[in-house]
């Protein structure tokens, strides 16, 4: 099979990597000037990895498009809009959407705005734990498949899975979109605990996160279970624990007041998630939170105690 991944940052130049390793015809976009494009053409490998000699590499999208069977999408969510709509063309093939978020502005889920930009092309997304770093260490890990056709689904998991990643059938779009997004606002809090000192409160967190994004997911149409799934639930400890999460680490700066520069894709959900609170009537309270710290400067401590702190109810209130 040949594969094109449309990227060039930490997790495209893993995918390209992960590709080329499973056999497949790999080849790697990315922007033209893109400075991690230039860096990997220049030395075949960044900080994570070192590329095999056969991934090819190029700015041409129209090149792009036309290599692969299937295309892997790389970028940051906030970035998909402005990819898609300066494509050229369609993919020839499935576009399976590699990344996690929440478009702002809008609260679209990826495939929803991949629907948008491109109208009916078969779409898919590619979600769970798993960091570079640990796979090209030969960690595996297990990663979630979905799609709204059970079929390409199948056919996706089967062609891309291998000893390194095990994919499951996702059989629930917005679920995994929704849990996949809201997971990394958890990790933001997460970050901000052990900021403060407050690392023992991650399990509660845990807790609670999945049960307020359950019950949005199951406002929007999707299931409960999902979040309690790969996508979100189980993807906590890459991104609440792991020292290799981006958005963990950016909440824990935001205590220590260090600075980051690393793309934190909880931010820009923390606001998508407020307003599919407002237009789902579904309380969001871990969410909310971690909005009012980035968003208005709420101060942290005062903000995360409040969570802790909330009138007594049952656990599994509706």
């Amino acid at each position: 099979m040949k594969i094109t991944v449309l990227g060039s940052g930490r997790w495209a130049s893993f995918l390209a990597w992960y590709a080329a390793a499973g056999g497949h015809n790999t080849l790697l976009w990315g922007r033209p000037g893109s400075q991690t494009l230039a860096g990997l053409a220049a030395a075949r490998a960044n900080r994570y990895l070192t590329l095999p000699p056969h991934v090819e590499l190029t700015d041409d999208i129209e090149k792009a498009l036309a290599f692969g069977d299937v295309v892997l999408a790389a970028v940051g969510a906030q970035q998909l809009r402005s990819l898609l709509t300066g494509l050229p063309g369609k993919p020839r093939g499935p576009l399976v959407l590699c990344m996690k978020g929440l478009e702002e502005g809008t609260g679209l889920r990826l495939s929803q705005v991949t629907a948008q930009c491109l109208g009916d092309i078969p779409v898919a997304v590619w979600v769970g734990p798993g960091h570079p770093q640990d796979f090209v260490g030969g960690i595996p890990n297990c990663m979630v498949i979905d799609s709204g056709d059970h079929a390409l689904t199948r056919e996706l998991a089967d062609a891309l899975g291998g000893s390194l990643i095990r994919f499951y059938y996702g059989e629930d779009l917005t679920g995994t979109e929704i849990g996949a997004a809201a997971k990394n606002v958890v990790g933001l809090a997460a970050g901000m605990l052990d900021g403060l000192g407050l690392t023992s409160l991650k399990g509660v967190l845990m807790a609670r996160g999945a049960r307020e994004i359950s019950r949005l997911a199951a406002k929007m149409g999707g299931r409960e279970i999902t979040i309690y799934g790969i996508c979100h639930l189980g993807d906590y400890q890459a991104t609440l624990f792991s020292p290799y999460s981006h958005n963990r680490r950016c909440g824990e700066c935001r205590i220590t007041g260090e600075p980051y520069a690393e793309l934190a894709e909880g931010v820009a959900t923390a606001k998508s998630l407020m307003k599919l609170s407002r237009d789902c009537g579904v309380d969001l309270p871990i969410c909310a939170a971690v909005n009012d710290i980035f968003e208005h400067g709420r101060e942290p401590r005062e903000a995360l105690a409040g969570l802790f702190l909330r009138s007594t109810k049952s656990e599994f209130y509706l």
